[in-house]
């Protein structure tokens, strides 16, 4: 028999034994004389980050404001460079009034006074009397014969009725009138206006002339194309200038082949005749009317 011989096992070297963490090192004390921590500067506690679906909405809101704001401030902008009549709901409806130009007052002589003043008893207009005649609105066909020089009285008293004539044109002669002047245009609807100054040397003969045009009651002699004057309904009493006397009146229907609007200003020395007219059935408007009868009575006032 074979003898066999076992080969020796692989010798296994035994698991090293746990051992324990080695334990920390020891920590200096803090020094006793070291200044205790200051709370304020301790670091905040660090917050929780919002989730971010809430930062995508907030992100959202933020952008959508921005916009609004930039475009209520680009409209505002925009309205504020506009004219009014450009601005939709805040045009300015046409009420019928003339354009006229801007009025100013002439420049009064060296050391005259004004015409309602303390030291000017006889209520005297020492400015140019042409300067104080209402100029012809915009639009409108100037009257070469009555274009804003001096006028004679017969140009005058041909307003009237032809049985009134005789008797003004010699009152005129007879009275202290110093200046006659007007100025007369028509508009493109048709109507016709004429504006007179009458300048005297006092306002005692002024009014003595005034008068005598209402010495058959309270209604004025006629102007012509109309027989009998009528009160304007429409005009306000209180519409004058504080000096001013002013009177409307208006032709009431039913009236002739056209309407008559005319009305008279006392200021001072100077009495003004304002007159309008218009052919057919439509007749005078009463705005332009008033418009022109109390900026008149403004620069004699």
């Amino acid at each position: 028999m074979t003898e066999q011989t076992a080969e020796p096992a692989e010798a296994t070297a035994p698991a090293p034994a746990p051992q324990d963490p080695p334990a920390p090192a020891p920590q200096d004390p803090p020094p006793q004389d070291a200044a205790p921590l200051d709370p304020a500067q301790a670091p905040a506690p660090v917050a929780p980050r919002p989730p971010r679906r809430v930062l995508r909405a907030a992100l959202r809101w933020t952008a959508a404001v921005l916009v609004l704001g930039g475009l209520g401030a680009g409209t505002a902008a925009g309205i504020t460079s506009m004219k009014r009549t450009d601005v939709p709901g805040l045009a300015t409806r046409d009420d019928g009034r003339w354009d006229y130009p801007a009025l100013s007052l002439p420049a009064l002589p060296a050391d005259a006074p004004r015409p309602y003043s303390d030291s000017n008893t006889a209520e005297v207009h020492h400015a140019d009397l042409r300067r104080l005649l209402l100029p012809a609105p915009a639009g409108a066909t100037v009257d070469k014969k009555l274009d804003g020089g001096w006028v004679d009285i017969a140009r005058y008293a041909a307003e009237y009725g032809k049985d009134d004539r005789a008797a003004l044109t010699q009152r005129l002669k007879d009275s202290a009138l110093r200046h006659l002047t007007a100025r007369g245009w028509t508009m493109p609807d048709g109507t016709s206006s004429r504006v007179y100054l009458l300048q005297f040397n006092s306002v005692a003969y002024s009014t003595e002339f005034h008068d005598r045009l209402f010495e058959d009651g309270s209604l004025p002699i006629a102007p012509t194309g109309t027989d009998e004057p009528a009160f304007d309904e429409d005009w306000a009493s209180d519409a004058g200038a504080e000096f001013t006397t002013v009177r409307a009146y208006s032709e009431a229907e039913p009236y002739g082949a056209e309407q008559v609007r005319h009305g008279y200003v006392l200021a001072g020395d100077t009495l003004a005749l304002v007159v309008q007219s218009r052919k057919g059935k439509a007749g005078t408007e009463a705005v332009p009317f008033h418009q022109t009868l109390i900026l008149q009575d403004q620069l004699l006032g």
